[in-house]
């Protein structure tokens, strides 16, 4: 049986004019990140990330401080949906503003994207996007020899769609998956003759104790 570890990225830099950037916070998290999967001594085979700036620099971050060296794979399908592209023109979701306008405002526009079939710049349809992200999970697993683990550094967005097809959750559901999942979490996903199970969800224990200050979820 492999597993794969799906690993957000840390704190992007919110509300400044390059979004897709760890912030310092972010960069800190992602050597926690790397801590912790060495703690757990993960027998690492493979390591896969988007293409996104932030997610790269996690895997970055966090290889070095898990003593992992290995090629890091990139595939977009990892990537994360246009948030920005979601949103109907018109509308103001200035991520400097309000952040609890902002949060309302893309739940509304997620709710439309997962239940109209229709498009967005660089994400496509919600079916393609979730989608995607399946196919690209089982490619990772097909490529997994037994007892062997995979690291995949990805965002929220695609975690959630993943958790939410293997739990059979409702858009509501993924809602909830997606906005509480804290940066620089741990999800466990294995493969074994009954198909595809989720062990575990967002796990951020290793932001507990005298590390609880780097506890962030955007």
């Amino acid at each position: 049986m492999g597993a794969v570890y799906l690993l957000r990225h840390g704190q992007a830099s919110f509300g400044t004019a390059d979004y897709d950037v760890l912030s310092p916070a972010g960069q800190l998290q992602a050597k926690v990140l790397g801590e912790e999967l060495r703690r757990r001594a993960v027998p690492v085979h493979a390591v896969w990330s988007g293409t996104l700036r932030r997610q790269l620099e996690t895997a970055s971050e966090s290889l070095a401080a898990a003593g992992v060296d290995l090629e890091v794979r990139q595939d977009a399908r990892w990537n994360e949906y246009d948030h920005m592209g979601l949103v109907p023109e018109g509308q103001s979701v200035d991520p400097a503003g309000s952040a609890r306008r902002f949060q309302e405002l893309l739940d509304s526009a997620l709710r439309t994207w997962l239940s109209s079939g229709s498009a967005i710049t660089g994400s496509g349809t919600w079916e393609s996007f979730s989608g995607g992200a399946f196919t690209a999970l089982s490619e990772v697993f097909d490529g997994l020899p037994s007892g062997t683990s995979a690291l995949v550094f990805t965002s929220a967005g695609v975690i959630a769609a993943l958790c939410a097809r293997l739990l059979g959750l409702p858009t509501d559901g993924y809602l909830a998956l997606n906005r509480t999942m804290a940066n620089a979490s741990i999800t466990k996903v294995v493969r074994g003759r009954s198909g595809v199970s989720l062990l575990s969800f967002n796990e951020h224990a290793h932001f507990e104790g005298d590390r609880r200050e780097l506890l962030s979820y955007r």
